[in-house]
């Protein structure tokens, strides 16, 4: 056989194959661009991200920008600001060094580059492919710092993108980069969103602190359970700050956050070491949360390993590592000299039910008497919280009020003892919408059936206040956050009793142009004078009202005229009348927040928008009236009607306080 002819490979194959070593996926480019923005000192960095980051990547920062002069060459590889020659690598400060990042880029994603520099009297922008300029540098208006934009990835490396996951599974990587900068980086403000939407996945505040960010980003419940580790060795030139978690507390898969010299990477030897030393509190298959910045002599520290520079090497490593773990053992020791025993633990965490299904089998059965620690109060007539707080009279029916709106006044029903919504006299429409089957199934598989069961069995004790409430499930107490139960509630009560809405009616129908002129007035939505005049908006508004009242009455009882004015609203829940005092707001969002192009998306984002107005209602009443309307109304519905998501189970909507097994261990020690 004749041998192979050597030949030189075409540039752009060249760089190509260079880029898919730097850009692994959409969370490697951002890695990249995020550590562009710190080195240009920003402290605002807002990333938006459209399917998973492989349609659109968006970041932008306000730091010094990229001189105009540079913009020719900065997609070119090995351009840098941060390395002229090769001994500047013993003392590199700056995440970036190697001049490749968005050079690569480049190669395989439409690169656009927005910037300004605090000099230049306007902003530019540039668009480039494979490296090069494409066109010319426009000037354009714009603030100091740089945005860029990737879209399409891997649109040319067909390959690359079949074998990357879902768009939701790459945003949890993209939302583990930015969560880990975040934390390490508490001096700046991060924003991350998908696009399209306004609530952000992870916002950070300016200027914080690292505990504080971890809480944010990783949960309060992770933040309480903190312990400093903190390590200064003159002769190993070393300083440890960080955070690991004390022996209460565990994940079942472990977070490890690692920083040397500022820089995210990898250590596994450290990583082993440590997990060594938890092995002998946690239970096996139990992880803890590691958040710690190694500082060492840059000489010693050499970052040009691997393109990714997710791999460091150092001197005396195994020195190093010896030091860090005893700093970790000290810590784990002295917060086990005060390890709790009635320890609270989200629902998710674990399964609830298990301990009072030992001590079912620990007590023999009914035939034996039960023990103390097992009777469960099952009548909260018995001895209510209330009584602690000098509130006569809560449990007995509020007399009947009046909405604090002159602008209209909602016909109030009767209040009688809540009945099933979903099971009315009259004979129910069931609904054939593929759409709406569709998000009721993801409410279903969405549900977390050990919060369920919870939920279906509570005993109501007291409220604490608003938004805080006490209440019972089987032998351990609870403290839910009210708001986020009631909004989920009320979704779900939209999507399975669709199209079967008795109404409210106004006494005095309202127009729709004043009530979207009320919501423009207040800060709460957002307006300036750049948007257009308020008389433009509230007509837009209107005519989209309009438009779409056949389809809001048929399906959801609420009823607009022809010439613009509101006439009825749709009764949700019996004995809950809705406040009209956050009526305005609610008009502007249904014209500005619901996705009316798209049957699917109209439904869900019309039911949250719906759901989070009802839910409003607790800011208005009257103390001793929603006190009666959480216990004889909102948790009655909530026990017959709620299926808990799985998040509400890691976002403190619940929270176990105590365990009457538990309390006994305890009383028994002492």
């Amino acid at each position: 056989m004749e041998p192979g002819v050597i030949r030189k490979l075409d540039q752009v194959v060249v760089n190509r194959i260079a880029a898919g070593e730097i850009i692994q996926r959409p969370a490697n480019a951002l890695k990249e661009m995020i550590e562009n923005s710190l080195d240009a000192k920003a402290t605002s960095i807002q990333i938006t991200v459209k399917g998973g980051g492989l349609r659109t990547l968006q970041i932008q920062d306000n730091g010094t920008g990229i001189r105009r002069s540079d913009l020719e060459i900065v997609c070119e590889r090995f351009t840098t600001s941060k390395l002229q020659s090769f001994d500047d690598l013993s003392s590199i400060s700056t995440y970036g060094f190697r001049g490749e990042a968005l050079a690569s880029i480049s190669h395989v994603a439409h690169l656009t580059i927005v910037t300004k520099t605090k000099s230049e009297k306007c902003a530019y922008k540039a668009c480039y492919a494979d490296g090069k300029l494409k066109g010319d540098v426009k000037p354009i208006a714009g603030n100091q710092g740089t945005q860029i934009i990737v879209e399409e990835l891997f649109h040319n490396v067909p390959m690359r993108k079949q074998a990357l996951k879902t768009p939701n599974e790459e945003f949890q990587r993209i939302s583990d980069v930015v969560g880990k900068y975040a934390v390490h980086n508490p001096h700046a403000c991060f924003v991350l969103k998908k696009f399209g939407e306004t609530a952000a996945s992870i916002r950070t505040q300016p200027n914080t602190t690292v505990a504080n960010n971890i809480g944010i980003i990783y949960g309060s419940t992770i933040s309480k359970a903190l312990v400093p580790v903190e390590v200064k060795d003159n002769i190993l030139q070393l300083t440890v700050d960080g955070f690991v978690t004390n022996v209460n507390f565990s994940l079942k898969k472990g977070i490890s956050l690692m920083f040397i010299n500022h820089r995210a990477v990898e250590c596994n030897t450290l990583k082993k070491a440590i997990d060594e030393i938890y092995s002998i509190y946690l239970p096996k298959g139990s992880s803890p949360f590691i958040y710690l910045s190694i500082g060492l002599n840059p000489n010693n520290v050499d970052v040009n390993v691997h393109p990714t520079k997710h791999e460091v090497h150092f001197l005396h490593e195994e020195q190093i590592v010896e030091k860090v773990k005893l700093a970790v053992e000290r810590a784990l020791l002295g917060g086990n000299a005060a390890r709790s025993y009635t320890q609270a633990l989200l629902p998710g965490a674990g399964n609830p039910l298990d301990t009072t299904k030992s001590n079912e089998s620990m007590a023999g059965g009914d035939e034996k008497p039960r023990l103390d620690y097992k009777f469960v109060r099952t009548s909260h007539s018995e001895q209510k919280l209330d009584k602690f707080f000098n509130i006569s009279g809560s449990s007995n029916q509020p007399a009947s009020s009046s909405l604090d709106n002159p602008a209209a006044e909602v016909t109030e029903p009767k209040i009688t003892q809540p009945s099933p919504v979903r099971k009315k006299k009259a004979v129910k429409r069931e609904t054939r919408l593929t759409s709406i089957h569709n998000l009721r199934q993801q409410v279903e598989s969405n549900g977390d059936e050990n919060l369920r069961k919870i939920f279906r069995e509570l005993t109501f004790i007291g409220t604490i206040d608003r938004n805080q409430v006490l209440i019972q499930y089987d032998t351990k107490m609870f403290l839910t956050q009210t708001q986020p139960l009631v909004i989920e509630l009320f979704y779900q009560l939209l999507l399975f009793n669709f199209g079967n809405f008795e109404r409210f009616t106004l006494s005095e129908p309202l127009e729709l142009k004043r009530l979207a002129q009320l919501a423009l007035t207040d800060p709460e939505s957002g307006y300036t004078e750049e948007d257009g005049t308020v008389e433009e908006l509230t007509n837009c508004i209107v005519n989209i009202l309009v438009k779409k009242a056949p389809l809001l009455r048929e399906y959801f009882s609420l009823s607009i005229r022809p010439d613009g004015f509101l006439e009825s609203l749709p009764r949700l829940l019996d004995n809950y009348i809705p406040s009209v005092v956050f009526l305005p707001m609610y008009i502007l969002r249904l014209a500005t927040e619901v996705e009316w192009d798209e049957e699917e998306d109209c439904f869900r984002t019309f039911s949250r928008e719906t759901a989070t107005f009802f839910a409003r209602v607790a800011l208005t009443k009257p103390e001793k009236e929603y006190r009666w309307e959480l216990e004889h109304v909102i948790y009655p519905a909530i026990r017959n009607y709620l299926i808990p998501p799985k998040e509400h189970s890691k976002n403190g909507c619940l929270l176990q306080l105590a365990s009457l097994p538990e309390l006994y261990r305890v009383f028994e020690r002492c």
